[in-house]
């Protein structure tokens, strides 16, 4: 989809995904709710679940049992980002789970998760072909210009949202007054909802649990767990142990040594950096929980999470990096069965066995000095992750016989050449 269509479908949700909350909060309080963060009548979060789903897992369409399954995962991670990152934000808790059964800090529950399902099914099997039938009766100028401005006023909402946190919304009166009157719209709206619900849901919906702020303490970023310094030192040991650990496994398994990696420079795997220190960053504070919890959330996750790498590599590149279509119980080439519990695996041998190892090696690293070692290999890698971009974006080119025309094309032609891909991506697949 370009990126209007899918602009197109993150404002539709988003303003489908308000309708929705406000009008579940008008039937179970009887009175109007503001269930956004914003001001305007949309909810952000309803907008991005449906791209990400509408690009990640559109070929699943048909397939419901696997659509449902992807959607109910993907959506429940973005549901327990998502509360996370409000309460930090807002010191607020917007929903509440606990009373529920299977729930998980609250914030994301089975039953919930079943709904999300539900509804990522309906949006991606037929939500989406309506909202962009839809979307092409438009004029194709006013269309776009529609969207532009929408584009416009959301970021302006989000800026006197962020102003509004930081309690200095005043200092820009143009924004405070285009935040007002999407304020003003969103209540009239949803006063119309409320006057138009019918019905009403016994339990009542659990009002907001206002959280104090904990006041910050200065500690070394490397002894505090999963700090930031913490998660990018992880990124790169995950991206190294995760191309060693693959190239041993081929050479074990095929009898030949091939590269893993997925720069050009240096043996580095960026879908096991980003899984190992995503893994560490979601999953921190549950270390303590059973060996089972981080099988089952490991073969979840890691089978979402490799499958949704596939589809953005392939539309990135134009390159398919693995192909899965030999190996029983696989899904369209990109996951398996097997390979997902591999994934429960290594969720359960990170945690019960080598994270509590490394965290303690890491906690010795002197703040400063890891602090630049740290920012060393950020600048290094964002170095290498562009030229390994470029070097990819031309290799697709070359093989749908496009001529160099650019001086960055002739420098990717003299110093990666087909043959040098090749030795650094020999799976590599070109897919047009």
């Amino acid at each position: 989809m370009t990126l209007f269509n899918l602009l197109w479908l993150f404002f539709c949700y988003a303003f489908l995904g308000w309708v929705l909350e406000t009008a579940l909060a008008a039937v179970r309080q009887r009175r109007y709710v503001d269930r956004s963060v914003l001001f305007g009548p949309w909810c952000a979060s309803y907008g991005l679940t449906a791209v990400v789903l509408s690009e990640g897992l559109t070929e699943l369409r048909g397939s419901w049992f696997f659509l449902f399954l992807g959607c109910a995962v993907a959506a429940t991670v973005v549901e327990w980002i998502s509360g996370h990152l409000l309460e930090k934000a807002t010191h607020t808790r917007w929903w509440d789970y606990s009373g529920r059964k299977w729930n998980l800090d609250g914030y994301i529950c089975f039953t919930a998760s079943l709904v999300w399902g539900a509804l990522g099914l309906i949006a991606v099997q037929w939500g989406n072909p309506l909202l962009l039938a839809l979307y092409e009766l438009i004029p194709p100028l006013v269309r776009e210009i529609l969207l532009l401005v929408l584009v416009c006023i959301l970021a302006a909402d989000v800026l006197g949202t962020l102003l509004t946190l930081l309690g200095v919304r005043s200092v820009l009166p143009p924004v405070e007054r285009l935040n007002n009157r999407l304020a003003a719209l969103s209540v009239r709206m949803g006063e119309w909802i409320l006057r138009h619900t019918e019905g009403r849901i016994q339990k009542a919906y659990p009002r907001a649990d206002f959280v104090r702020r904990k006041e910050a303490v200065k500690v070394n970023p490397f002894t505090k767990g999963a700090s930031f310094y913490s998660i990018l030192l992880l990124f790169y040991i995950g991206g190294v142990c995760g191309d060693l650990a693959e190239t041993l496994f081929c050479r074990v398994r095929l009898g030949w040594w091939m590269s893993r990696s997925s720069v050009v420079w240096g043996p580095f795997s960026i879908v096991w950096g980003l899984a190992l220190a995503a893994a560490t960053l979601l999953l921190y504070k549950y270390r303590e929980r059973s060996a089972s919890f981080f099988f089952v959330a490991g073969t979840l996750l890691g089978g979402l999470y490799e499958y949704l790498c596939s589809v953005f590599t392939e539309l990135a590149f134009g390159t398919v990096f693995w192909d899965y279509s030999a190996i029983p119980f696989n899904l369209g080439g990109r996951i398996n069965l097997l390979y997902c519990f591999f994934w429960g695996f290594a969720a359960v041998a990170w945690f019960k066995g080598l994270y509590p190892v490394l965290a303690r090696w890491i906690a010795k690293i002197p703040a400063r000095p890891g602090k630049l070692l740290v920012w060393a290999l950020t600048v290094f890698m964002a170095v290498n992750m562009v030229f390994s971009a470029a070097a990819l974006t031309r290799y697709s080119q070359r093989a749908a016989g496009e001529p160099a025309d650019q001086p960055w094309q002739v420098w990717m032609d003299e110093h990666y050449n087909d043959d040098v891909m090749y030795r650094i991506y020999p799976y590599a697949k070109m897919t047009g």
